[in-house]
């Protein structure tokens, strides 16, 4: 009901930019080709150190400025409409891991689960909502793609925020459990885990593992965003 109230209250209100607080546009289209890098595309994301059964991960956009704003908003402050540039920031990012792989067929997007009290204070659960965008926007351009939230929290973990790599890993370790089963309508769909953010990459190798201990395989891994110092740009499909 909250998220409701919050759609009815941006239709009838004036809306700042959610990136760089340009007045009546709840997204300009400056922030919007930030999201989309220009229309450079995708980048590869590089973790040092990088876990142990983290499968390969791309991010939409480098995670700074209106970014990073335009996540918080979407997140925290529950901008919901701005799932929709923030979807198509991660199927692009989904699009690059899928080209990259012989044979690349459906795909079932799996979202990293967050708390259900984070959901519930929220009101929303922002990554789930952005992989369904994502999924639309995929499919708008003719790529097969579902969302499967197979995935759970089985145990409380702490705030990440301040942790360092290998205390985030001790975090999250054994945190996540399918739940159901992680399959879409095509038996053959590919999963590829998301999430709207990378840092250490702890959260996304833990989702991987608990993927492997239902008998399954996470092809990749695909975000919106990571930090600029992770984000390797890559053209002309190389």
């Amino acid at each position: 009901m909250r998220g409701v109230w919050r759609e009815l209250a941006g239709l009838v209100l004036p809306v700042d930019c959610a990136g760089c607080g340009r007045q009546r546009t709840e997204l300009c289209a400056a922030c919007h080709r930030a999201l989309a890098r220009g229309g450079r595309g995708a980048g590869r994301v590089r973790l040092a150190p990088r876990p142990r059964g983290l499968p390969e991960v791309w991010a939409g956009a480098v995670y700074a400025d209106e970014v990073r704003a335009v996540l918080l908003a979407h997140k925290e402050r529950g901008a919901l409409r701005l799932a929709e540039p923030l979807g198509a920031a991660l199927a692009g990012a989904v699009r690059r891991l899928g080209v990259r792989r012989a044979g690349a067929g459906p795909l079932l997007l799996v979202p990293v689960p967050s708390a259900r009290k984070a959901v519930a204070g929220r009101g929303h659960d922002p990554v789930r909502r952005i992989a369904l965008a994502a999924t639309a926007e995929l499919r708008r351009t003719g790529v097969a793609a579902w969302v499967c939230a197979g995935l759970r929290q089985r145990r409380a973990v702490a705030d990440q925020a301040g942790l360092s790599a290998r205390q985030r890993s001790a975090n999250v370790a054994g945190a996540i459990e399918v739940r159901g089963g992680v399959r879409g309508p095509s038996a053959a769909a590919s999963v590829v885990l998301v999430d709207d953010l990378v840092t250490t990459g702890a959260t996304l190798t833990e989702a991987a593992r608990a993927v492997a201990a239902a008998g399954g395989e996470a092809v990749g891994a695909a975000v919106v965003a990571a930090p600029r110092g992770t984000f390797v740009a890559v053209r002309n499909g190389t």
